[in-house]
């Protein structure tokens, strides 16, 4: 997972990001996604509460329709990146729905081959995240996923590396925005698409 899935509670407007026109449809998978999503109080500290998508994955119907709803919109994309580790679950299945190719973003150390690296600010210290030099090609038009965009800085990362290897960022889709947290401040100029969002 990118920016970790867990975060203190907060009050705040649940909505939905419309994969489709249809009201109703939306609705529908907002209520299908929200009942598949456990919370875990006090994990992996006291006064967190966790998102737990783990139940979501282990449901055939609400994982394929997850995945459809990050691929919607997005056809003719060339790169789908996966941010570790959660990220991956999802960019895969959304890749191959794509007909794109799959790239993941990985923590440091993690790669084999050269390597681009951005490293960001965590709540306390820094993070880094690396992409092989070749992933991309000039010009690929490349969709990010995550399950979570939290505080915003492994989107950012991910984004920052798909710049410096010459790609372009179509759009970060993921599968739950904690909006309390104010992720997408580090994300301005970017196209976010959040399918749940608290």
């Amino acid at each position: 997972m990118a920016d970790e899935a867990a975060a203190p509670a907060a009050a705040g407007a649940p909505g939905i990001s419309p994969a489709s026109p249809d009201g109703a449809a939306v609705a529908d998978l907002e209520a299908l996604l929200r009942s598949k999503i456990r919370e875990v109080r006090d994990y992996p500290r006291p006064g967190v509460v966790f998102k737990d998508i783990t139940p979501l994955l282990a449901d055939r119907r609400a994982f394929a329709e997850t995945v459809a709803a990050l691929a919607a919109g997005n056809e003719g994309v060339d790169k789908v990146v996966g941010i570790e580790a959660r990220g991956f679950i999802f960019a895969a299945p959304v890749a191959l729905a794509l007909g794109a190719g799959f790239v993941p973003v990985r923590k440091a150390g993690k790669l084999p081959a050269d390597t681009f690296a951005e490293t960001y600010e965590l709540e306390y210290g820094v993070a880094t995240v690396e992409v092989h030099t070749d992933a991309f090609a000039p010009g690929d038009r490349v969709l990010i996923i995550d399950d979570v965009l939290a505080t915003g800085g492994t989107a950012a990362a991910a984004a920052g590396l798909v710049s410096r290897s010459g790609a372009t960022v179509q759009q970060i889709a993921v599968l739950l925005e904690l909006g309390f947290l104010s992720g997408r401040a580090k994300l301005d100029g970017l196209s976010v698409r959040a399918l749940l969002a608290e």
